[in-house]
């Protein structure tokens, strides 16, 4: 593993125990810049999405990590970003083909749909895979279509 890694994490109220616990296992294994909301009060996820990929884009962290009910909102709104391919993901097959296939760069998770150590497990395994280039970088450069 490498601890250099600078990742974005965020999530909306209904995420904020899962993201929180991401946080709590992982951290010191990589560099978390920790954008969660302050409570678990009511929020809009768009916002907290918008908020991890601008630090992508503007190059203060490498990798995000989203977190909601379902991951489904995190995911739409994540994706409205140019340079982000956002996956919300299930199991360590869909991690391990976003990552080589499609080069994500944000992980989307549901706090709803998934178990709080999986989700540990999917993490770490996302940060961990590498993309694998090639003949997939021609059909990433095709997703940035305007």
């Amino acid at each position: 593993m490498d601890e250099n890694i600078k990742i974005a994490i965020s999530c909306d109220h209904a995420g904020k125990k899962l993201s929180d616990y991401i946080i709590e296992k992982l951290n010191g294994k990589f560099l978390f810049k920790n954008l969660n909301p302050p409570s678990n009060e009511s929020v809009d996820y768009p916002d907290y999405a918008h908020e991890v990929c601008n630090s992508i884009n503007k190059g203060h962290v490498e990798y995000g990590v989203l977190v909601c009910g379902s991951g489904i909102g995190m995911s739409m709104a994540a994706n409205r970003h140019k340079n982000i391919r956002a996956a919300r993901v299930h199991d360590e097959n869909a991690v391990i083909m976003t990552r080589k296939h499609n080069n994500a760069n944000v992980l989307c998770l549901g706090e709803r749909m998934i178990d709080k150590n999986e989700a540990v497990k999917l993490v770490e395994l996302f940060l961990e895979t590498k993309f694998e280039g090639g003949r997939h970088q021609k059909r990433i450069d095709k997703i940035e279509i305007g």
